[in-house]
């Protein structure tokens, strides 16, 4: 057997592997070694420290660790109880009020935070029992809670899309710009279904009592209160970067310093706190940069065997040619999502594909921003769906997964919407960065 064969049996031994339930990061190593040991030689791994260097002296990926930093404090902060209990009230006086809240509330942590589990266990926290309590459908509120949740992944400062920017090759700031329109598209679609849903069925999604309604002068000063340190955040975070004043790491670096000042500005930072922030920091960036680590080991010794050339050969003689590939490869990552996690796909399977994107001459912006929405259904498609799993440990012990399953099947379509939206229309995607690059006097 020719030795990119090879390449392909040591692919699927990992998907195997992985699928049974092995730990990613030592998983991707170990078959790097066996298959690199057996067929390349040990010797072969002389290279790898290099590979490694490289990794850990990127100034881009420094951005990761300040970005998920900066999303722990806001959560140990309590601004993300705030914001909802008085979005909550806001929109209270219509159908769906308490639905459209939670997606509006979504969205502005997703500015500010990025952390998709975070999210979703404060939304569940407080959000879930309020709306089970004014009558809502439950799979009708679960389904909000879950989807509002993941739109950390879209919309930046985005973790996946810095590590997406770093593997497919293009500025985090473009991206990033490139992002918020897609974003804002996801968001109008949630916006819009809640609302016609509950102007349809009224029962599912009822209007607050009239009890519960609060618009005097104490109401909009705590509105006021839990709204503006958002979004002085995102407009110091993300203003930074969209005029070119700060790169993303520097970016990354003044929201962490913002949300220090805002926890000690409300008195909301303890010691504890912040301690317990270092800690769930350390673990998640030591979880991606060692699961980075491991998919290097792995791309090495793929691409030396020749494995990236074979799959080169199978997506360029695909039908359809270049939209064949973009059909598969979409089709490819939605499916990986039910099983894999979004960190396996981006280290695993986006390095594979994006050269061949290139070479087909796909706009990598647009390319990367795909994935990106793709890979947003993967937090809710079930079995392996992360957000459904928070959801579920803070959700009442009588209620059942399937009702959980039930409430995104919606929302995920209308993911699938929006991704084919942006496919058809490529424009939505990078007008925007286009836009910007022009401001900033860049060519293409």
């Amino acid at each position: 057997m020719a030795l990119e064969y090879w390449a392909l049996a040591m692919f699927a031994v990992l998907m195997g592997l992985l699928l049974v339930g092995y730990p990613v990061a030592f998983t991707l190593g170990a078959i790097a070694f066996g298959f690199g040991g057996i067929f390349l030689g040990l010797d072969f791994f002389e290279l790898l420290p290099m590979r490694i260097w490289g990794i850990m002296t990127n100034f881009t990926l420094l951005a990761v660790p300040l970005f998920v930093f900066m999303g722990v404090v806001l959560e140990k902060s309590g601004l993300a109880e705030d914001l909802l209990e008085s979005m909550g009230l806001l929109f209270g006086t219509m159908r769906g009020g308490m639905a459209l809240s939670l997606v509006v509330v979504g969205a502005l942590l997703a500015a500010t935070t990025g952390v998709v589990g975070a999210t979703v266990v404060t939304m569940g926290i407080i959000a879930l029992p309020a709306m089970l309590k004014n009558n809502y459908a439950p799979e009708f509120a679960t389904g909000t809670i879950a989807t509002a949740g993941t739109l950390g992944q879209i919309i930046p400062p985005s973790v996946i899309l810095i590590l997406l920017a770093d593997v497919v090759g293009v500025p985090v700031g473009r991206l990033f710009i490139a992002a918020l329109v897609p974003g804002m598209l996801l968001i109008a679609l949630y916006l819009l279904y809640i609302a016609l849903r509950a102007w349809l069925n009224p029962k599912i999604a009822p209007a607050l009592p009239a009890d519960k309604r609060q618009w005097n002068k104490a109401f909009a000063l705590r509105l006021a209160r839990s709204i503006l340190p958002v979004l002085t955040l995102i407009i110091a975070v993300l203003g930074s970067i969209f005029f070119g004043i700060a790169s993303p790491t520097e970016s990354a670096a003044i929201g962490a310093v913002g949300a220090l000042l805002l926890g000690v500005l409300y008195r909301r930072l303890t010691w504890k706190n912040l301690q317990i922030a270092l800690e769930q920091t350390t673990r998640l960036t030591s979880m991606v940069f060692l699961i980075l680590l491991g998919a290097t080991a792995f791309g090495l010794v793929f691409v030396s065997m020749g494995g990236d050339d074979l799959v080169h050969d199978i997506f360029t003689q695909l039908p359809g040619g270049a939209w064949g590939f973009l059909l598969i490869s979409m089709l490819l990552i939605f499916i990986l999502g039910f099983f894999l996690d979004f960190l396996e796909i981006c280290f695993i399977v986006v390095p594979i594909i994006a050269p061949i994107a290139a070479h087909f001459g796909f706009e990598l912006t647009w390319f990367a921003i795909l994935i990106a929405v793709n890979l947003q259904t993967s937090f809710l498609t079930p079995p392996f769906g992360f957000s459904l799993f928070y959801l579920k440990a803070v959700a009442p012990p009588t209620m059942r997964i399937s009702v959980l399953y039930k409430g995104i099947v919606p929302f995920v379509m209308l993911q699938l919407l929006a991704l084919i939206l942006l496919i058809l229309f490529p424009e939505i995607t990078l007008w925007l960065p286009d836009l910007s690059d022009e401001y900033h006097g860049f060519t293409k």
